[in-house]
């Protein structure tokens, strides 16, 4: 039996969520499964992934041939180059303490990078929102101008108006009085 390690797609239309299972290469993609090895969110930023890396290892070191977004997923996590330095181990190319050295040097490297990713992510929607904030304070600014130069107008008419008022009723009083 050929053993692949794919994505078994569950969510809605247009929200994606993913199992990332070991199956059968012949059962259908969201069909029966030999093992659940854990979930990957592509709607995040970053992904969210969630996996067993020791089965996700196990599977991979008894032949399970993952899919390219499979793999990717592996790759991220560092399964592949665990089973890599496992390889040569196995080979006598270094011994394992210096395996698992490589590796959690690699590991510390990897959340340091995830890390500065999420504060730069968080730093942009800050900048932004303040960006919005200030085009939006622009605006408002703009708007209370225009209003206000539309109520100077407005109070200039009516006080042209109350002045012709008065000019029309004086002469109209004089008129009055002479008669």
């Amino acid at each position: 039996m050929a053993v692949k390690i794919r994505l078994a797609r569950h969510g809605k239309k247009a929200a994606p969520f993913y199992h990332i299972v070991a199956a059968d290469s012949r059962a259908p993609r969201d069909g029966k499964f030999i093992e659940k090895l854990g979930t990957y969110n592509p709607i995040t930023n970053p992904a969210t992934i969630e996996l067993n890396f020791e089965r996700a290892l196990y599977w991979l070191m008894k032949g399970a041939q993952p899919t390219d977004t499979c793999r990717a997923i592996l790759s991220y996590k560092g399964v592949l180059y665990k089973k890599h330095l496992l390889g040569g181990v196995a080979k006598g190319a270094f011994s394992e303490s210096d395996a698992e050295a490589k590796f959690n040097k690699w590991m510390e490297e990897k959340q340091g990078k995830i890390a500065s990713k999420v504060s730069k992510l968080a730093t942009d929607a800050k900048s932004a929102e303040k960006a919005r904030l200030a085009a939006e304070a622009k605006v408002k600014e703009e708007r209370a101008k225009a209003i206000a130069e539309k109520k100077a107008a407005a109070e200039a008419a009516a006080a042209e108006a109350a002045a012709e008022a008065v000019a029309e009723e004086a002469p109209a009083e004089g008129e009055a009085a002479a008669e």
